[in-house]
């Protein structure tokens, strides 16, 4: 009998990540591409993909868009009733593509941040002239007097790292982590290089500069001494952190450990160091559950934050809904893996239409957001596209405008 299709070899690499993720229990059973938002982009989905793989197509997904239209959440692996490990495989194409054909910005990003030590290549004179006109307006406008931000400090409690995007283009959004640790009394500081909380080598899969960008992290800890890293409000940029600590530099935690920002606002409203008032939030409240914080590294290791930010809305808002589905099971925004950043807007607000879905069927007047890729595809692409008559917050900017000051 004639053979129809001839599959093609394929790569020793991928063949050893189509074992490792255990594709032969792969029942083509379409669940994948069901609970998938990226299926349909390109006429494409999960379970086509992995059976090009199976028949050899590996070039042909490699130079397809699917690779960077897929953001990662692993709500594929979450569905699958065999337990297939996808990730891994989608990293290995990603890796695949030729550096200087890294779709968009996010090579350029990739480069900038191994160069100079933030994506945006911010001067660190500019960057430490904004730190200090930023707590200088805080005092002249909200009157909090000897409110300052602390750069290069030894021995502090914590150690945060910047969002580059906010030093750039929106820093009035630094001062509610400000504000926050005034209200808190709070012993805090920002490296003075290699500040950038984003990890472009995580979202353009390139281990080299990965590795590069954790350990800028560390050597900044070790350096200042610090007590405890805040890892990056990012989703991915705090995932990408974790997991290089754990994987190359694991006995540096022999020195300081790493908290999640839901433990520090949590730990501060718990302890009484800061006092809100939830009045100030009246209107119908949801959360945005961003895939990094929550599914992710839930797969990774072991616990997603799903109660901690619900149990913090709760004291700074009067009322609250949950968007359906949620925790665990949610769907991605569509701004994952760098999508907000990369090139294809197109994709990523088709991604995100479940979201909007959700958002809309839950009533919500206010979205509580916990990353800010999430923050500005669902507040800058999602809103106008579907029409959405609510606000967005970040969840530690809630409680910034809900703190009771003295």
């Amino acid at each position: 009998m004639e053979t129809i299709i001839q599959p093609k070899d394929i790569s020793a690499k991928l063949r050893e990540i189509l074992k490792k993720a255990d594709m032969n229990a792969c029942l083509t059973c379409g669940t994948c591409a069901a609970g998938c938002p990226s299926s349909g982009i390109d006429d494409m989905d999960p379970r086509q993909v992995y059976r090009m793989l199976a028949y050899g197509l590996e070039e042909e997904v490699i130079a397809s868009r699917w690779p960077w239209v897929c953001t990662g959440c692993l709500r594929c692996n979450r569905e699958c009733p065999m337990g297939v490990n996808m990730g891994p495989i989608q990293k290995t194409l990603k890796a695949a593509r030729a550096r200087d054909k890294v779709p968009g910005s996010l090579h350029k990003g990739a480069v900038t941040c191994a160069e100079k030590g933030n994506h945006i290549g911010v001067p660190q004179g500019d960057y430490l002239w904004l730190m200090e006109d930023g707590a200088e307006e805080m005092v002249e406008e909200e009157g909090l007097t000897g409110i300052k931000v602390p750069v290069d400090k030894e021995g502090a409690n914590y150690l945060m790292f910047p969002n580059s995007k906010e030093v750039f283009g929106e820093p009035d959004d630094m001062k509610w982590w400000w504000k926050i640790f005034y209200a808190a009394k709070e012993d805090w500081t920002i490296p003075s290089e290699n500040w950038d909380s984003y990890n472009w080598g995580f979202f353009t899969a390139n281990d080299e500069l990965h590795k590069a960008i954790v350990k800028h992290q560390v050597d900044n800890m070790n350096k200042l001494k610090a007590k405890t890293m805040i890892l990056p409000d990012c989703g991915g940029g705090s995932l990408a952190c974790r997991m290089g600590i754990h994987n190359w530099f694991p006995e540096a935690l022999n020195n300081w450990n790493y908290v999640y920002l839901y433990d520090v606002l949590k730990k501060y409203l718990e302890e009484g160091r800061i006092k809100v008032d939830k009045s100030r939030h009246p209107q119908l409240a949801t959360y945005h559950d961003s895939c990094s914080h929550g599914r992710k590294i839930e797969m990774s290791f072991g616990r997603g934050y799903y109660d901690e930010p619900r149990w913090i809305i709760d004291q700074c808002c009067e009322n609250f809904v949950e968007m359906h589905p949620n925790k665990s099971n949610s769907y991605c925004c569509g701004a994952g893996a760098g999508m907000w950043a990369g090139p294809y807007k197109d994709a990523a607000k088709y991604h995100g239409r479940r979201k909007a879905e959700s958002i809309k069927n839950s009533g919500a007047e206010l979205v509580i957001v916990s990353c800010s890729n999430c923050r500005d595809m669902i507040m800058k692409a999602l809103k106008p596209e579907h029409n959405l008559d609510i606000e967005v917050k970040y969840i530690w900017q809630v409680v910034a405008d809900s703190l009771i000051l003295e």
